[in-house]
């Protein structure tokens, strides 16, 4: 089925630490496995190849079953830029793309992150059902990233994520 559309989600977020520091937290797999898809007590893979071409994968684990989150790094600009693919294959064959850009600020650095969301059309869809789909996975991935920004946020600028929600 090769019906869809596209909608991207733009956040903005500021941390009290170096670019450096963010941009390891989506990187380095000890730091990713604390928020990224999954949380430290849940998290069954959290393993990467971080270069170019290289792909990452997330396993969590919740409510008796297994999730999985991969892609492939598509562009990477240490410390100030990163490009990625991102899918969850049981879910859905479609492949989100997702950039997160840092610049750095006199008190720590500003993150923005954006992901370009394919949201496949069922059969016999009209104009006003595509367009509630559209808003729906735009808003369902923005409550997501908001809750995971906040483990993102707390594990970067304390080193530990309280967060359990």
């Amino acid at each position: 089925m090769n019906n869809y559309s596209t909608t991207t989600l733009t956040m903005v977020r500021n941390f009290v630490v170096a670019p450096e520091r963010v941009f390891d937290a989506w990187l380095n797999p000890e730091m990713m496995r604390k928020w990224f898809f999954t949380l430290e007590g849940t998290n069954k893979v959290a393993q990467n190849d971080p270069q170019v071409g290289g792909t990452w994968e997330i396993v969590d684990h919740r409510g008796g079953k297994d999730y999985r989150a991969i892609g492939e790094y598509l562009e990477m600009d240490p410390q100030k830029k990163l490009v990625f693919t991102f899918k969850m294959p049981q879910f859905s064959e479609t492949v989100d793309t997702i950039t997160v850009e840092l610049k750095e600020l006199q008190q720590g650095c500003e993150m923005t992150f954006s992901q370009h969301i394919v949201v496949p059309h069922e059969e016999n869809w009209t104009k006003s059902d595509i367009e509630k789909a559209l808003r729906e996975y735009h808003d369902q991935t923005e409550h997501g990233w908001n809750l995971m920004f906040m483990g993102l946020k707390e594990l970067v600028e304390t080193g530990k994520v309280s967060y359990t929600g």
